[in-house]
């Protein structure tokens, strides 16, 4: 026996609505293909990565999320960097997975993506069941919260999870059954470690088999990794669970709190699409007016959102010469759109007053209060 679907109440439903009508009008928009569509996509690969990793302690700056998704090696910790390898390998390989209609979802599945985001440490049994009891702590402070079932049991219920997920109805809404694979995967504990990120990679799965949206607009782990959201991510996964396997409990307060991660999440991505138009057409402009070539915006973009601009990196997107790239840049920093920092290879260059004006003048305004419905369903979070 595994955790039960429960019957959807109005609230939810209206939820799933309005969480539908803000992909379906994003998949309409995304479908007029733009060269910032690219940087968008990225933007929300490494904004996933980061959140989801950062709920089990591998912190890293977005910029640095974004490093590690151009295949770049930034200088963070080892260890770090290796998990976050792993899970950006996973992640690619559910994106390939979405488009593909020939794949089956079953536990050698779930198995092989596992060995993907784990085969950095060997002694964690990448892509093998767990061999023994397993209890989860809460990051940072290490306390015990849950314990397993027992691991003769894993094999049986993971049979259960896969077999739940092909028995779904056509009634059945994705997003649902997105949220209650997550959730009993993160309960049966399949794994000696990283069964939060196999939780929630599962989830983005099916989200993203539903062809609403692609996987880095469908994930909801950024906001699960947001700075309040993760504390209240261990709050209902402990009120569901209360400490051990109890699959018999009611787990509308789990599917309530999925709802309202999807919903902000929609919203957020809402307004950074808003924002990402918003700028490219206002640096289309700044380039017209200065006679500049029409590839140094890759370059404007990422020192307008904060990035420090590389030549190696700028070449690589730009699909250029290093003596181009280099010309580029020096010409960015004579219009006074960047501000060259260090010297010779370790040369990065970073957004100028003026540039940060044409930024400021592209950004969405965030609403003041949060949505009253929002507020309705944090009511039965716990």
């Amino acid at each position: 026996m595994i955790f039960k679907t429960p019957k959807l109440e109005g609230i939810e439903i209206e939820a799933i609505e309005r969480i539908d009508k803000i992909r379906k009008s994003l998949k309409h928009a995304l479908q007029t293909p733009k060269r910032w569509t690219g940087f968008l996509r990225r933007n929300m690969m490494a904004k996933a990565i980061q959140g989801s990793n950062t709920i089990e302690g591998y912190t890293v700056t977005f910029e640095e999320a974004v490093a590690l998704v151009e295949g770049e090696k930034p200088d963070i910790a080892e260890q770090t960097r290796r998990a976050l390898e792993g899970y950006r390998a996973a992640l690619t390989y559910v994106l390939r997975l979405a488009d593909d209609p020939h794949v089956t979802f079953n536990e050698e599945l779930i198995r092989s993506l596992h060995y993907m985001m784990m085969s950095y440490d060997l002694a964690k049994h990448p892509g093998q069941w767990r061999p023994g009891p397993v209890y989860v702590r809460r990051e940072p402070s290490g306390e015990r919260v849950y314990e397993g079932p027992d691991a003769e049991a894993v094999p049986q219920l993971m049979r259960e999870l896969v077999q739940s997920i092909k028995d779904r109805t056509d009634s059945t809404p994705k997003i649902l059954a997105a949220a209650m694979a997550q959730l009993n995967l993160v309960m049966i504990h399949p794994f000696s470690d990283g069964n939060g990120r196999m939780g929630r990679t599962i989830q983005t799965l099916i989200l993203a088999w539903d062809g609403i949206l692609e996987q880095p607009f469908s994930s909801i782990e950024e906001y699960l990794g947001s700075r309040g959201n993760t504390e209240d991510y261990y709050s209902i996964l402990g009120e569901v669970g209360q400490g051990g396997w109890h699959p018999e409990r009611n787990a509308r307060p789990w599917v309530r709190f999925c709802l309202k991660a999807h919903l902000q999440q929609a919203n957020t991505l809402e307004r950074r699409f808003k924002e990402i138009a918003r700028l490219w057409s206002d640096l289309e402009v700044v380039i017209v007016k200065r006679g500049l070539h029409e590839r140094v915006i890759a370059a404007l973009y990422e020192a307008a959102i904060g990035f420090k601009v590389k030549s190696e990196r700028y070449r690589t997107q730009a699909d250029i010469s290093s003596q181009v790239a280099a010309r580029d840049l020096h010409v960015l920093v004579e219009n006074g759109l960047l501000i060259p920092k260090g010297e010779k290879r370790g040369r990065i260059y970073v957004a100028s007053p003026d540039l940060l004006s044409v930024r400021e003048g592209a950004r969405e305004p965030r609403a003041k209060t949060e949505d009253v419905f929002i507020q309705q369903l944090k009511l039965f979070d716990v």
